[in-house]
């Protein structure tokens, strides 16, 4: 077992099958040495875990919540692109997060801590990465959190 399996697994986590895209797109494109991940929403067991936006319906540990499912799709992707072998991965370069949000609502980076945490949690320092974290008025399927990643690996 690899230090990246035995992290994700004293963690508790448990990666679910990668989900299809949902429109015309791929999930993931490998390029040389990089991965790119087209963004995950926050789908637990073909459903989307959490609707509807921050700062209305949603609070922030709600939102964070949702932002660690689409870390752990984000990292199923991942895995699949790296025929299954998470070692492979040099780095988490970026993170790229989409919030759901209510007018007014200012706190979208820290609802995106609970995926750069998890990122960060897996990969130690190789998983401290730049971000971006935006605002939107409407995600897919009425997600409240989309997800996506650029990685680099051997």
């Amino acid at each position: 077992m690899g230090k990246i399996t035995a992290r994700l697994e004293a963690l508790g986590y448990v990666l679910p099958q990668p989900a299809p895209a949902i429109a015309a797109y791929v999930p993931f494109v490998v390029q040389n040495n990089l991965v790119y991940i087209s963004g995950q929403l926050p789908m637990e067991q073909g459903k989307v875990a959490v609707t509807g936006h921050l700062g209305a319906e949603i609070d922030i540990a709600t939102g964070q919540r949702a932002a660690k499912i689409c870390a752990l799709n984000l990292l199923a992707q991942l895995q699949a692109a790296c025929n299954g072998d998470l070692e492979r991965v040099t780095r988490c370069v970026r993170l790229g997060g989409f919030v759901a949000s209510a007018s007014g609502f200012h706190d979208q980076p820290k609802v995106m801590n609970g995926a750069s945490e998890v990122i960060e949690q897996i990969f130690s320092d190789k998983g401290r990465h730049a971000r971006s974290s935006v605002g939107v008025n409407e995600l897919p399927v009425n997600a409240a959190v989309e997800v996506e990643g650029l990685f680099a690996i051997a």
